[in-house]
Formats: C-alpha cells, structure tokens, sequence
C-alpha cells in the first residue's frame, strides 16, 4: 500500500480540495451547527481564529489526510483519512462533517465513492475502516447504506468535547467487498 498524499479528487458533483486555511470562511458557518458538530471530539469552533485552528491542527497531522468538501465552489463539510497502517496495507475514513443542508443528498455517497476508489484503486489499501460515535444513529444509519459491514463496539473509547466518555462503533470495507460497494454507491449516484 501507498501512503496517501494530499491530492484533489473530483466526480459526481463533489470536488475534495485538501484542506486549507481558505476554506475556514465557508467552513465555520457549518461548524457551528450544533448538530454538524456534536459527536466530534474537539469543542466546537466558535470563531474563524478556532476554525483555523481546527484546520491547522488537521494539516500538522502527520496521520491525517484532511479535505475540504466542495460542491458548487463552496466548502460544505471535511473529511480525512486517518489511522494509516502500511503494514497491514488499512487506513480509517473519518472526521467527516457536513453542512445540514447536504444530509442525504448525492454528497455522502459521492465522497465515499472517492475516498474509497483511491484508497482501494489507487493506494492499494485491503481495509478501509470507518469510526463513529455509537450513539451517532444517522451517521451509522449512513455508514450502514455504504455497504461497510458493522464489526463491533468499542466500549468507553475516547473523551467526547464536552468530557464524558464515548463508545466507538467499528465499521470495514475489505478489498473483497469494494467491488459490491462501488457498485452500491454507483447505483444510488446513477
């Protein structure tokens, strides 16, 4: 497997633009939703000198490859490739946030539909993973659409923002099972 690098990647009306510093004016406005942002894990940037922090601190990241999602010109959301195991040739798709007015539209299936062909088709990766807070029911509803199959709970996982203590819902996509899972994404963006 190849270690991801910040690259664009475009198709089905959604554009992934490595996240940057000029997407903070289009970003804070979806941060502060408080339902965009209430099952991440840091507090909830409240000004445009905290999103820049937030983006900051996603570009320092030596584990993380963030993108800004960007439909219409205009970034909608974030999400990233986290965890990346070269050894065992499996990164994680996570961090994924967007806009209210985005939920359950083309935008979703179409970043997956992405993030999963690189990984898979152009990194080599055998295992994509997927985390989400358990109690998060849309999102694991969502996940769930994709195809990834559910593969446990990890009780008492991490810290939420606000300082109680999470449960993390695991979630993979083996090289296996890419083929039904492009086709499934394929399909609902036809």
């Amino acid at each position: 497997m190849r270690a991801p690098e910040p690259v664009v990647l475009e198709g089905s009306g959604v554009r992934l633009e490595p996240l940057a510093r000029a997407h903070v004016p289009d970003l804070l406005p979806v941060a502060q939703d408080a339902d965009v942002w209430r099952f991440l894990s840091v507090p909830q940037p409240q000004d445009a000198a905290a999103m820049t922090a937030v983006v900051d601190a996603a570009d320092a990241d030596p584990d993380r490859v963030a993108w800004a999602v960007v439909v219409d010109g205009r970034a909608v959301g974030s999400t990233s490739y986290l965890d990346v195991d070269l050894a065992v040739h499996g990164l994680e798709i996570g961090w994924t946030w967007y806009a209210r007015e985005v939920w359950a539209t083309h935008v979703n299936p179409a970043c997956k539909l992405l993030l999963l062909g690189h990984a898979f088709d152009e990194l080599a990766a055998q295992r994509v993973s997927l985390k989400l807070d358990a109690r998060n029911s849309r999102s694991f509803r969502a996940v769930e659409r994709l195809g990834a199959r559910y593969d446990g709970t990890l009780r008492h996982h991490r810290l939420r923002a606000d300082g109680s203590v999470r449960d993390s819902a695991y979630f993979s996509i083996l090289t296996a099972e890419w083929p039904g899972v492009r086709a499934g994404l394929e399909a609902r963006l036809a």
